[in-house]
């Protein structure tokens, strides 16, 4: 039994001493312990918050490290909220805005007293529109700014920003997947109307050219778009008219016809089936936790 007790113990110190160590408040509001920010951006935000906070007493830190190190975003925001007991203890008015610079993840940790103001679906859109953005450019400055902003006028009823922009900030890679897919599904039945015979040929060729024509227009510069719907519409005939006139079209079209009449399909016309620096030393001297707690409150998300 004793052995059992001294094992379990074991693991439980284990899993303790493997927990990311949370750094010291160290009186200052902004810590930039991965190296991301200008100097002149931590001393506006340290000025920023520290003016923030003595007309409204919500206290609002930062905490910018390298990586996790494996720890969940979820529960090391928790304990360096409670560990720097941000906010007032009798109204938990305090925010963390936590991010992982490696794990190219962030986290904004809202106490128990702002949730009503600074909810989870605001905090999601904060990060969606004002960090994620700016951080797939490297530009923290500008994220870390943008977020702060946006988590003060939030709370105070005024952060409007709506997620129209998400659509646009699809990357290249993302929309070049997605304008494959479509074309090669486009493409199947192209391939079917080249080598059925007669007027459902060209049926689907007219049924074809509006897709051709109008998809490009979300996959490709706006100065490039209409180039596959002409392509089409050009390329098509004069395949189809080969295929009509060479021994290969002719060859495949029987197979084709073949084909389809093997599986049920009949008639002239033929057929087709398809079955997510070191922490700043600078500003805002004195600043200290107030007792403030939190409830797990807030979003979290990754660029």
């Amino acid at each position: 039994m004793r052995v059992r007790f001294l094992i379990f113990s074991l693991l439980i110190s284990l899993s303790a001493f493997s927990q990311k160590v949370v750094p010291e408040l160290w009186h200052t509001r902004v810590h930039d312990d991965a190296h991301v920010l200008k100097q002149e951006t931590i001393d506006a935000l340290e000025k920023q918050l520290e003016v923030y906070e003595d007309s409204t007493s919500n206290q609002i830190a930062i905490l910018i490290i390298s990586s996790l190190d494996g720890d969940p975003i979820e529960s090391y925001s928790v304990r360096v909220a409670e560990k720097w007991q941000l906010g007032q203890k009798e109204k938990d008015n305090g925010v963390l805005l936590l991010i992982a610079v490696d794990d190219h993840k962030m986290r904004i940790e809202v106490g128990a007293g702002l949730e009503g103001v600074l909810t989870d679906a605001l905090s999601s859109r904060i990060i969606r529109n004002e960090m994620a953005p700016n951080f797939r450019r490297a530009d923290f400055d500008t994220g870390v700014t943008a977020a702060v902003n946006g988590i003060i006028a939030a709370i105070g009823g005024e952060y409007t920003a709506d997620d129209s922009s998400e659509i646009m900030e699809l990357s290249i890679t993302a929309r070049v997947l997605i304008g494959l897919g479509i074309y090669i599904f486009l493409s199947i039945f192209a391939f079917f109307g080249l080598f059925i015979k007669g007027s459902w040929g060209w049926f689907m060729y007219v049924f074809l050219i509006p897709f051709f024509s109008i998809f490009p227009a979300f996959v490709f510069p706006s100065n490039l778009w209409y180039v596959p719907g002409i392509s089409f519409i050009l390329i098509f005939p004069l395949i189809k008219w080969l295929v009509g006139r060479t021994a290969w079209g002719k060859n495949m079209t029987k197979k084709f016809e073949e084909s389809s009449s093997g599986s049920g399909g009949s008639s002239r016309g033929g057929s087709w089936s398809s079955s997510s620096s070191s922490s700043s030393w600078g500003g805002g001297g004195g600043f200290s936790g107030g007792g403030g707690s939190f409830g797990g409150g807030g979003s979290s998300g990754s660029w």
